[in-house]
C-alpha cells in the first residue's frame, strides 16, 4: 500500500492512517484508536464512545476536537467515508483523555518524555547525551554517531549564513540543499 494511506496495525488492530506530503504529518483516523484503547467490540461502540468524549471535551474547553479534521478514508465496506483524523500531536493529547488500561501506558509515556524535555531546557546538554543514547540502542556505532552530530552542527552553522544572507526556510532551504547534495552525490 502507498505510503499515504496505509494501515497501521497497534496490538493486532488497524489503524487507518493518510499521509499529507504538502504538511509531511501523518493523520490517523480517531474512531480507530478510541476503540483499541477502549476496548470496543464494534466500530459503531467506537463511534458512540468518540461522540460523548468529543461533547465533554467541548465542554471542558478543550481545543482537540476543534483542531480534528475530516478525511475521505477506506471503510469496512469498501467504500470512502468521511472520518475525524488527528495529527500526531493532537491524538496523543486525545489519548490522555481516555480512561483507560490501555491507554495508560502512553500516558505514562508522555509523563516521561514531558519530563525529559522540561530537564534538557534546564541543562540542554542532556539532550546530547539523550541523542547519544538513542543512537546506541538503535544499534549504531560511536564513530557514527559522532560524525551524525558534528554534521548536524555544520548543518546549522550552514543554515545560519543562509539565513543571515536572506534565503528564506523551507523552498529556499530544500533547493540549496538539493544543490549541494547533487554535487557531491550526484543525486537529488
Amino acid at each position: 500500500m502507498k505510503k499515504d494511506k496505509s494501515i497501521k496495525l497497534f496490538n493486532q488492530k488497524q489503524v487507518r492512517t493518510h499521509w499529507n506530503a504538502k504538511e509531511e504529518k501523518w493523520y490517523f483516523s480517531i474512531i480507530d484508536i478510541v476503540v483499541i484503547l477502549t476496548e470496543q467490540t464494534t466500530y459503531q461502540g467506537g463511534r458512540n464512545y468518540w461522540k460523548v468524549l468529543k461533547h465533554r471535551l467541548l465542554k471542558e474547553g478543550n481545543e482537540t476536537v476543534t483542531n480534528c479534521n475530516q478525511l475521505k478514508m477506506l471503510s469496512s465496506d469498501g467504500k470512502m467515508r468521511k472520518t475525524d483524523v488527528a495529527d500526531t500531536e493532537e491524538l496523543l493529547r486525545l489519548i490522555q483523555s481516555i480512561p483507560s488500561k490501555k491507554a495508560e501506558p502512553f500516558k505514562q509515556w508522555l509523563a516521561k518524555v514531558g519530563s525529559e524535555r522540561i530537564d534538557e531546557i534546564d541543562d540542554p546538554e542532556l539532550a546530547f547525551e539523550r541523542a547519544m543514547e538513542t543512537y546506541l540502542k538503535k544499534g549504531y556505532s560511536k564513530d557514527w554517531i559522532n560524525q551524525r552530530l558534528k554534521s548536524i552542527e555544520i548543518r546549522k552553522e550552514l543554515t545560519d549564513e543562509w539565513e543571515e544572507r536572506g534565503v528564506k526556510k523551507g523552498l529556499e532551504y530544500a533547493i540549496l540543499t538539493n544543490e549541494i547534495t547533487k554535487s557531491w552525490s550526484g543525486f537529488n
